[in-house]
């Protein structure tokens, strides 16, 4: 099960970091492990209680004008998964590739919904929820995809909704390599892969400030 696996895998995920010593990782080494996957590890099985502890971060995180309208539906292979998988598209860059890879697909997700219609305050909170809950997978040893391109009537229908869904994350044990590569803003902004390895261009911070 997953939380075996985390705890089992801690050290090998950051190094010389002990379990014991978890608030000692960067913000920059959870930042850069937390890459967007499509393909995973379907050994690590992850449970709702996983995806508990990755909510759980949402209670802890800011919310424009506190409002805190997200609501979270927790999918496990158990719980719909097979539901949802049709109704996603993943690595919309690279459709040549068809991901994820036949026996890679996630297993588990949380779909993010709202219990107010959306707007500029709820899409500032979707941010803020999205990249927190990448961060605590990280964290634990897993890894994610935000997911907007999905099926939105068909998974309201399948998963039984009460509200709309507004993003779907992907929570799994990554099967993927990643590697970051440094551009210049007038570079191709274009993720690929090369040799089994998917490789993200990212700006530099000196081009960033202005």
């Amino acid at each position: 099960m997953a939380d075996n696996y985390l705890e089992k895998r801690y050290e090998e995920f950051f190094g010389n970091a002990k379990k014991t010593h978890k608030s000692s990782v960067s913000l920059d080494t959870l930042l850069e492990k937390n890459r967007s996957v499509r393909g995973y590890n379907k050994d690590v099985v992850v449970s709702e209680e996983v995806l508990r502890r990755i909510v759980g971060v949402n209670t802890k995180v800011a919310s424009a004008k506190n409002q805190q309208v997200l609501r979270f539906r927790l999918v496990t292979r158990e719980s719909g998964a097979d539901l949802v998988l049709p109704n996603i598209k993943m690595g919309g860059a690279l459709p040549e590739l068809h991901l994820p890879f036949e026996g890679t697909e996630p297993e588990a997700f949380i779909v993010v919904c709202s219990n107010i219609e959306p707007n500029s305050w709820v899409y500032t909170d979707l941010g803020i929820s999205l990249q927190s809950m990448l961060l605590k997978a990280v964290e634990i040893g897993l890894n994610g995809l935000i997911i907007f391109a999905f099926n939105e009537k068909v998974i309201t229908e399948k998963l039984n909704l009460p509200y709309r869904p507004l993003a779907l994350l992907a929570i799994g044990k990554s099967a993927e390599k990643f590697k970051l590569v440094r551009i210049s803003p007038n570079d191709s902004h274009k993720y690929y892969r090369d040799g089994g390895v998917h490789y993200v261009p990212k700006i530099g911070v000196d081009d960033l400030i202005i």
